[in-house]
């Protein structure tokens, strides 16, 4: 038993740093967003321990595909520049394109926002974009967590996690098995450095003691650098109904060299054309500021391509077509060859 003479003020969860009020603030806040995002399958809204999504009929034989991520550091410069709207469209868009590489719809979104002292009008703004990128790739935020913790991180800033779910059908899962040597690389444009590479990117920054008012491209340079990451699901998964698709890969981290061969079966290799890999304003500026080596930008970054469709070589004209349709333009930028020794990367 503690001694009267050495007995504490009543605490309270509030002095420790945790506001439950301003958590509940925020659910208020967050909850037209939220509905927004809803679909046929949904089957709770925001507050169980558990969110319910139903499959119901849709699928004859489904396979759940699932997939996490996060937007890196990334939010620091979200933070340092003080942009929250769109970071969560990075987030989203991590996480759904990932899934969409092997074929499958994005269903449903959860969230995991953690910070030292919660400020209701950043972190509304984190989940609107999160919201935002819902809707652009049609799933549904069922749910998440927020959590305040003292301590953990510095004032005013935050970190950020997704974690998404889709589904298809098991006879429409696209696999490395699909892919035979002679297909051909399509390449999707990226809208900028997408969510990789951020370390490197602030790296620069410093380096080069760049103003981020200085013009890349036509915008300034912190706009090309806080450009959201394209979501591609909408337009691919109209192609993946309308046209015979080999494979496909999101270029994240690892950049062109490490992503593509994620979805190539081991004995054949990928040849990119360097002629039609000419980097965007934001590329060209981050490898001349920092003096970045050629290796080096296409392992760290996507280098102006965020997406990759593999086609047989007389299905490349439909496919290009086709995502035109949907708003996307491509080129061909490559092929699938037999891997050469233990190489199986090389721009020519």
């Amino acid at each position: 038993m503690i001694p009267p003479t050495a007995a504490v003020p009543g605490l309270t969860y509030r002095d420790a740093g945790v506001d439950i009020d301003a958590g509940e603030a925020l659910v208020e806040r967050i909850k037209p967003l939220v509905a927004r995002t809803f679909r046929p399958g949904v089957m709770s809204g925001l507050g169980g321990f558990g969110a319910l999504f139903a499959l119901g009929g849709r699928y004859r034989d489904p396979v759940l595909v699932s997939g996490t991520d996060g937007v890196g550091t990334k939010l620091k410069l979200a933070q340092r520049l003080g942009r929250h709207d769109t970071i969560g469209i990075d987030l989203v868009a991590m996480c759904v394109n990932d899934v969409l590489v092997q074929g499958a719809e994005p269903l449903f979104f959860l969230d995991y926002f953690a910070t030292g002292r919660l400020d209701v009008d950043t972190a509304t703004a984190v989940i609107g974009g999160i919201a935002r990128g819902c809707e652009l790739a049609g799933c549904a935020l069922v749910g998440g967590e927020t959590a305040e913790m003292p301590d953990m991180y510095p004032p005013g800033e935050y970190d950020l996690a997704g974690f998404c779910v889709g589904a298809v059908e098991r006879d429409a899962l696209l696999d490395e098995s699909r892919v035979e040597a002679g297909d051909v690389i399509l390449g999707v444009p990226s809208t900028g450095p997408h969510s990789n590479g951020y370390s490197l990117v602030r790296r620069i920054l410093d380096h080069s003691g760049a103003d981020l008012a200085t013009p890349v491209g036509g915008v300034p340079l912190a706009d090309a650098l806080m450009a959201p990451t394209a979501i591609y699901v909408r337009p691919m998964l109209d192609l993946l109904v309308t046209a015979r698709v080999s494979g496909m890969a999101h270029i994240t981290g690892g950049g062109l060299v490490e992503n593509i061969v994620r979805v190539v079966p081991q004995s054949l290799g990928v040849a990119l054309e360097g002629s039609a890999l000419a980097l965007p304003p934001v590329f060209r500026w981050l490898k001349e500021a920092g003096n970045v080596a050629d290796a080096e930008m296409w392992r760290t970054f996507n280098c102006g391509v965020g997406y990759t469709v593999i086609v047989r070589p007389g299905d490349a004209a439909a496919v290009k077509s086709r995502l035109a349709a949907g708003g996307l333009a491509c080129r061909e930028i490559g092929a699938i060859e037999p891997a050469r020794g233990e190489s199986r990367f090389r721009i020519g």
